[in-house]
């Protein structure tokens, strides 16, 4: 039996990302490299807060926004999260099989994610006529939400790049860490996205 053949099949530990001190040092270095990241998007959120009004006669949050089409997008980032903990579940069972069929599901839901909001920036700019520059409310709304996209965008090449090692590595001790990971910063940019959906879409229809 070879050696990666016996990794994937009881040799390791019921949480492998621990298995180890460098591992554990990942996922303890990750969670204050999230801190500082929460940091910076309640930056975000306290300029949008401040500016949002600011609309230099033009298109208001209320005229804009379709709520719909953004509560679709929630859902499939929501979706996402959840396949990403059966991903995480699939690695303490040892099923790699499972493990990459469920991070190639948060692969594809994120790249549906960035479609619609790729779509709904093309309406704003093209349709809407409000571009980053059309009013201090349009700047504040595509720094944050362009922002959490380009997080989104990078999560999705990461997790991309993850599965190609595991295919060419297959599950240890060094790539289990990297998994674990990649699903904290997935959950960081939904629970993001949830906020966004509250201070941005829903208090700019309702208020």
């Amino acid at each position: 039996m070879s050696s990666s053949h016996a990794q994937t099949n009881g040799a390791l530990p019921h949480e492998p990302e621990k298995a180890t001190l460098e591992g554990r040092n990942k996922v303890l270095a990750f969670w204050l490299f999230l801190g500082g990241e929460a940091v910076l998007f309640g930056t975000l959120f306290a300029t949008f807060l401040a500016l949002r009004n600011q609309t230099n006669e033009g298109p208001t949050a209320n005229e804009l926004f379709q709520l719909p089409m953004t509560a679709a997008m929630t859902l499939i980032l929501l979706v996402s999260s959840l396949t990403s903990v059966f991903a995480v579940q699939a690695m303490h069972r040892h099923k790699v099989a499972a493990l990459r069929v469920w991070l190639m599901v948060t692969v594809l839901l994120g790249l549906c994610f960035l479609g619609g909001e790729i779509y709904e920036f093309y309406e704003y700019v093209h349709a809407e006529k409000f571009g980053m520059t059309t009013s201090a409310f349009s700047s504040a709304f595509y720094t944050l939400v362009g922002f959490h996209g380009a997080h989104v965008a990078f999560g999705v090449l990461w997790i991309s790049i993850l599965i190609g090692q595991l295919y060419k590595k297959n599950l240890t001790v060094v790539t289990a860490p990297k998994v674990y990971v990649s699903a904290m910063y997935w959950h960081f940019i939904d629970v993001v996205w949830v906020f966004i959906f509250t201070v941005v879409y829903l208090l700019g229809k309702v208020g």
